[in-house]
């Protein structure tokens, strides 16, 4: 029986829901949308070939748990091994970051996540990040909004309740007793704040997503998995498109999602700073124990050799040693630590040229004259300069390093370059210059005609690529290894001076690490425009902040940049 203060506030809120109907009108729209995109959801994980991948394991945690505790996980790609009989355990609540060496399988892992091939109970939603959402007519704000499928299936169930007879009585209460629960009434302003922390404004959030690059709608998608508030969310690369402003707030909100992310195969508390010390002293006391239990293993072995067939007390002693071997073996030894292979990125040093060699002199410019995006720049840069670019998505970063290399020409003023100066520019869409049904080798001896095939297996082994990752086709090479087939080919023509446009996009941290050595040791030029924190900290000695059509250098280091974008964000 429903209670007088219960009815008074099904009254209030069936007022609400007439009221929000002739307001919004658009509420079977936005259903209908929130169908479609689930649909094409659904299509893209179908459109996965997942006879590539074979993906096993036993749920050992409770079926309506909140946790999930997988045992017996083993995952193979292309008839290789990526994780034998491991477990893989998530908790509620918790946050965790998934580390490996490219090519290893993390995301090989997340897709077997997404797509559901692991036992995970089917009362745990999944939401799998891996592409931009659909160019459409909708709105970016309103793409936000009518992804969250539950919440639109509620509130149409409430307005069919509302409009029976008898009021939708109890039925209509446990409708908006769920609605209140997911916070329904302000899903608007959920979605918006959500989309402003990823760099939308207000006039970009009414914009048709049809009116976005492939990056602003990975952004579109990101906020969608965040505004949807899965039980398990699975991000793969999510600050590849981010912007440091955005990639500082997402950090911040990262910090305060409540449910589960992807975890990696080995638990381990803490940062990552943490994760890299209490790893090296655990591989410093499992490699003490292996060799003390080694060094007893060969004693032992080597008097049962010797005296197991000498004089009964010495045999019974040799049996004796025979058993406490058995018994240790039983008990389980310890391995020996295998290191991770250790990268070495390796640029060609190509001496000095005499400053200046490259030079901007009043240089301005805009894709038209009445909307420019710099105005009287005058800078130089030169073969010791250390050079990172920061500032907002728009400001006009990859403009600049297209002005820098002359694929675009100012429209007043001049870009003056050294006659012998060679430049290479790293961005993201060299990646669609690969032929990927060719191996990397082959790749580079079309690209390089002319040179011996062990000078090419050198070239690209310089970036991390060797043996059969050479000669396969690089459709089957992880994202992170096509990129090491750009950087080969990038540091084949000996460049003076690099130019890279977020070149850790895929890269793993080792990887990014020999990047950063490789970097600090060459002798050419540096302009840098990244998302990565932590890179621009190893390699960069200037920060040049691009905002208001200007480029001004920051006073500080980039870590005091940060701190700048958090306390003007409020976090």
């Amino acid at each position: 029986m429903v209670s007088d203060a219960s009815k008074k506030k099904a009254a209030q809120k069936k007022a609400a829901a007439a009221a929000k109907r002739g307001a919004k009108s658009s509420a079977a729209a936005s259903s209908s949308s929130a169908s479609s995109a689930a649909d094409k959801a659904a299509n893209g994980i179908a459109a996965l070939n997942l006879s590539d991948r074979t993906c096993t394991g036993v749920l050992a945690s409770h079926p309506l748990s909140r946790d999930i505790h997988i045992e017996s996980l083993s995952l193979t790609f292309h008839g290789h091994d990526l994780i034998v009989d491991s477990e893989l355990e998530l908790n509620y609540g918790r946050r965790y970051g998934l580390l490996g060496l490219n090519g290893c399988g993390k995301s090989t892992l997340l897709t077997a996540i997404g797509c559901r091939e692991l036992p995970i109970p089917e009362h745990m939603d999944i939401h799998h990040l891996t592409r931009e959402i659909e160019a459409s007519d909708m709105s970016a704000l309103q793409a936000v909004i009518c992804c969250d499928e539950e919440r639109v299936k509620l509130e149409k169930e409430a307005e069919i309740l509302a409009a029976q007879d008898d009021g939708g009585g109890e039925a209509l209460d446990l409708v908006y007793e769920r609605l209140e629960a997911m916070d329904a009434s302000t899903a608007e302003k959920r979605a918006a704040e959500i989309l402003f922390g990823l760099g939308f404004d207000k006039q970009m959030q009414a914009k048709p997503t049809r009116d976005f690059s492939g990056g602003w709608r990975m952004r579109i998608a990101l906020a969608r998995a965040l505004f949807m508030n899965p039980t398990i969310l699975l991000l793969d690369e999510p600050t590849n498109h981010l912007d440091l402003e955005a990639c500082v707030w997402l950090e911040e909100k990262l910090k305060n999602f409540e449910r589960i992310l992807n975890k990696t195969l080995k638990l381990y508390t803490g940062n990552y700073d943490q994760y890299v010390q209490t790893r090296s002293e655990l591989e410093e006391n499992q490699m003490k124990q292996y060799k003390w239990e080694q060094e007893q293993i060969a004693n032992m072995k080597e008097y049962i050799a010797r005296f197991g067939h000498g004089s009964a007390k010495l045999a019974r002693q040799a049996q004796s040693k025979e058993k406490t071997l058995a018994k240790m073996e039983r008990g389980g030894l310890a391995e020996k630590v295998v290191n991770d292979r250790i990268l070495v990125f390796r640029f060609t040093d190509v001496g000095k040229l005499p400053p200046p060699v490259l030079q901007f002199a009043d240089v301005t410019f805009g894709y038209t004259p009445d909307n420019l995006i710099y105005k009287n720049l005058d800078f130089g840069v030169d073969l010791d300069s250390r050079v990172a670019l920061v500032g907002p998505n728009g400001a006009g970063k990859s403009t600049l390093l297209k002005l820098m290399t002359g694929d675009l020409s100012p429209l007043d003023g001049m870009v003056r370059r050294h006659n012998h100066l060679r430049i290479a520019q790293f961005h993201q869409h060299l990646t669609e210059k690969l032929d990927l049904d060719m191996p990397a080798l082959q790749y580079m001896m079309r690209e390089y005609p002319g040179n011996e095939e062990e000078k090419m297996r050198a070239a690209i082994g310089k970036f991390g690529l060797s043996g059969k990752a050479q000669v396969m086709p690089m459709k089957n090479l992880s994202d992170g290894q096509k990129a090491r087939v750009i950087f080969a080919w990038l540091a084949f023509r000996q460049p003076q001076m690099l130019l890279l446009d977020e070149p850790t996009n895929h890269l793993d941290i080792e990887t990014i690490d020999s990047l950063a050595e490789a970097l600090k040791e060459w002798d050419g030029g540096l302009v840098l425009v990244s998302h990565d924190f932590r890179l621009i900290n190893q390699v960069a000695q200037e920060i040049w902040v691009c905002e208001n059509q200007a480029v001004t250098r920051w006073e500080g280091d980039i870590m005091d940049f940060k701190q700048h974008l958090k306390k003007r964000a409020g976090l």
